[in-house]
C-alpha cells in the first residue's frame, strides 16, 4: 500500500510547489524528492502542459479541507509571493485544483495553493488586473485531494502546527474511520509524528484560548501541555490561569508570545493554592472598618486566626467571618 501510495503522490505533484524548504520532522523524503525533480523539469521547460490553464481566481474556491487559515493570509503573510509573482509578471508554479459541476458561482475547487490564490486576487485588487491563476486541473476523490494538498504543503514552514492539526484531525475521522496507522501508511509518514501533531488539535479549547494567536500553539508546546490536560484538577487549574491571561490580554497588559503563555500555564500547576493571593496577612474588617480578624494563609493550605478583641462589637459578626473562612 505504501508504495502505490508513493506512486500516486509523484504522479499528481508533478509541478507543484514554490519556495519550499523541507522540515526535518517532514518524513516523507522520496516524495519531496520527486517534487523537487517535477521542479527541475518545469524549469527545463519538459513539463507537458496540456492540464494547466489560467483561469479567473473569482471564479475558484478553496476546498473545505484545504490546510489554511483564511483568516492569517494578508499582505504581509503574501508578501514573498507578492513580490516573486510581479517579478516573474505572472504565477509560474501551478495550483492543483479540480472541476465543479453544478455551481453557477465558481468553476473550480482549490485543492493546493490557496496562497497563490489569494496573491493573485490581493494583486488584481491593487492595480494588476492582468494577473490570472495558474492551474492544473485534476480528477481526485477527497481522500486523494487530502493526500495531494498534504504532500504539497507537508514541508512548508509558512503553515503553521495548529492549520496542519486540524485539517489532520477532520481527515482521520473522514477518511481513516479514526484509525492512526492507516492514515500514516496511507500518508507515508511516521505514527508517532502523526500522534504528536494530532495532539497539537486535541488540546482542550479551555487552554487554548489562552494564546493571543491559534497558530502560536505548536508541537513543542502541545507535547508539553498535553498530559497536563489528562489530569482534571491541573485541566481546571491551567483552565483558571488561561482566563486570567485573557482577561490581562484584553487590558492591554498581557503576554503575546506562545511559548511564555505555556510556560506560565504549566508553571500555573505547580504553584501552592494560596498563589494568587495578595501578600501578607488578610484583614476581615468589622462594619465601622476598624480590623477585626487578621488571617494568615500558610503553604500547606492552614489558616491562622487572630482576634482583635477591642473591634469586636458584634458577636454573631465575628462567628458568621470564621464561617465565611471555613
Amino acid at each position: 500500500m505504501a508504495k502505490g501510495n508513493k506512486g500516486f503522490g509523484a504522479s499528481l505533484t508533478a509541478g507543484l510547489g514554490e519556495e519550499a524548504e523541507f522540515e526535518v520532522t517532514a518524513p516523507a523524503d522520496s516524495i519531496m524528492a520527486s517534487r523537487s525533480d517535477a521542479l527541475t523539469r518545469l524549469a527545463a521547460g519538459k513539463v507537458v502542459t496540456d492540464r494547466t490553464e489560467f483561469v479567473d481566481p473569482t471564479r475558484c474556491r478553496p476546498w473545505r479541507m484545504h490546510n489554511r487559515d483564511l483568516d492569517h493570509l494578508n499582505e504581509e503573510s503574501c508578501r514573498d509571493l507578492i513580490d516573486a509573482f510581479l517579478s516573474a509578471k505572472k504565477q509560474r508554479i501551478p495550483a492543483v485544483v479540480r472541476r465543479l459541476r453544478g455551481d453557477p458561482k465558481f468553476d473550480y475547487e482549490i485543492i493546493a495553493g490557496v496562497r497563490r490564490w489569494w496573491t493573485v486576487g490581493w494583486l488584481r485588487e491593487h492595480h494588476h488586473p492582468e494577473f490570472e491563476y495558474l492551474v492544473t486541473v485534476q480528477q481526485l476523490a477527497d481522500e486523494e485531494a487530502f493526500r495531494v494538498s498534504d504532500i504539497e504543503n507537508r514541508a512548508r514552514k509558512d503553515i503553521s502546527d495548529w492549520e496542519r492539526a486540524r485539517e489532520y484531525s477532520q481527515a482521520l475521522q473522514e477518511f481513516y474511520d479514526g484509525h492512526q496507522s492507516q492514515m500514516a501508511e496511507h500518508l507515508n509518514i511516521s505514527r508517532s509524528w502523526l500522534s504528536r501533531l494530532l495532539d497539537v488539535a486535541r488540546l482542550p479549547p479551555e487552554v487554548v484560548v489562552a494564546f493571543a494567536d491559534t497558530h502560536d500553539v505548536t508541537v513543542r508546546i502541545a507535547r508539553d501541555l498535553k498530559p497536563l490536560t489528562n489530569d482534571a484538577r491541573m485541566l481546571e487549574t491551567m483552565a483558571e490561569e488561561a482566563q486570567a491571561i485573557v482577561a490581562e490580554r484584553a487590558s492591554g497588559a498581557g503576554i503575546a508570545v506562545g511559548a511564555a503563555v505555556a510556560k506560565r500555564l504549566i508553571g500555573a500547576t505547580t504553584r501552592p493554592k494560596t498563589a494568587g493571593r495578595k501578600s501578607g496577612p488578610e484583614e476581615i474588617r468589622n462594619e465601622a472598618g476598624k480590623v477585626m480578624l487578621t488571617v494568615t494563609r500558610t503553604r500547606g493550605g492552614g489558616i491562622t486566626v487572630k482576634v482583635h478583641p477591642k473591634a469586636v462589637v458584634d458577636k454573631a459578626e465575628v462567628i458568621a467571618a470564621f464561617a465565611n473562612l471555613l
